[in-house]
């Protein structure tokens, strides 16, 4: 692939590398896998992923560090809650050490391609699974394929850091990203209609509200919430139905064992959110966004005090998450896996 790449004015968008890995499950068993140069899948018309929807996919990120290593987040996160996903939904678990493998291996083949240390971009991996062979009826498949594919991106959200809006919506979504006690992350569609009504709007995402009460926040359709209240406090909605992401359990942590402050995982009333001081959306693509307003139906719900740049606890998190990531900063034990 042609390597002259813009880094500073990326986009978050899909890039063909030149490598992805594949390996298949068949028979009862997963194949040794390899690296490939074709990008397409092929695949009969009636496999189970387009009937009914049996796959599940994964997010992650290289990153080149100060010292020009280049890593990965926390990887080890990832391969368990992909195999609690395909547990979830009957599918065959690819193996946690192996998916760790791959992800080392799809990234060494793609290393040029991993943008350089301070231009801000970074190198989105995306493992996924689906249900490969002809299935009709109800039923898992019994073949499967898990892949890796790799693209350089820039900033989720145009802008980079800069605040975003959001709105509460009407509707909620017609199926959650996560899956109640099992806590695996599965489908986005779902929320795909409410994203593209928002951007219509001229909202960047939505806050959804608990789907029985719509009383207590719960997450976007691509991230989950931090807030920060008047005395300081981290605090992140704790429900059974949002998708366990790593980022926010990284940056409670930061928050607590790096910064000192108080945390809480804990049910987060919308009533409540026009008291924070600080808002932001977090996740692997966002990292940490910060938010300047919600809107319910015309009306501010939640304005931060400065809408045009990060609140002082936010911009605190960010900092020091993007610097172990980027290796500016000691990382706890066991969260970076060098690459090269």
């Amino acid at each position: 692939m042609d390597k002259n790449i813009d880094w500073a004015n990326l986009g978050f968008g899909y890039i063909q590398s030149e490598y992805r890995y594949i390996s298949n499950f068949k028979d009862g068993k997963w194949d040794d896998g390899v690296l490939s140069t074709d990008a397409n899948v092929t695949i009969n018309e009636s496999a189970g992923v387009l009937q009914y929807a049996q796959t599940c996919f994964e997010g992650l990120k290289a990153y080149r560090t100060k010292d020009g290593n280049v890593v990965c987040f926390r990887p080890d996160l990832n391969a368990k809650r992909m195999a609690d996903s395909c547990r979830r939904l009957e599918m065959p678990v690819f193996p946690e050490d192996r998916f760790i493998e791959a992800v080392e291996k799809v990234v060494k083949a793609n290393i040029d391609i991993v943008p350089p240390y301070g231009s801000g971009a970074t190198l989105y991996l995306r493992p996924y699974m689906f249900g490969s062979n002809a299935v009709i009826g109800v039923k898992p498949a019994t073949e499967y394929q898990f892949r890796i594919f790799v693209t350089p991106v820039g900033p989720y959200f145009k802008g980079g850091v800069k605040p975003i809006t959001l709105r509460v919506p009407d509707f909620d979504r017609a199926a959650p990203r996560g899956t109640g006690h099992v806590k695996a992350g599965l489908n986005y569609a779902m929320s795909l209609h409410a994203i593209v009504d928002a951007h219509n709007q001229g909202y960047n995402e939505n806050m959804y509200l608990d789907s029985a009460t719509r009383t207590k926040v719960e997450e976007t359709g691509g991230a989950n919430f931090i807030f920060v209240s008047k005395d300081g406090t981290v605090i992140t909605p704790k429900s059974d139905t949002i998708l366990p992401s790593i980022t926010r359990r990284s940056l409670m942590y930061v928050a607590e064992h790096c910064l000192g402050l108080k945390t809480e995982e804990r049910e987060v009333l919308v009533d409540e959110i026009k008291d924070f001081t600080e808002c932001a959306l977090c996740g692997t693509a966002a990292v940490l966004s910060p938010v300047a307003r919600v809107v319910d139906h015309s009306k501010d719900i939640f304005v931060a005090k400065d809408t045009e740049n990060m609140g002082e606890i936010t911009k605190k998190l960010y900092d020091t998450l993007t610097g172990i990531q980027m290796g500016r900063i000691e990382a706890p034990n066991g969260w970076i896996k060098v690459i090269q």
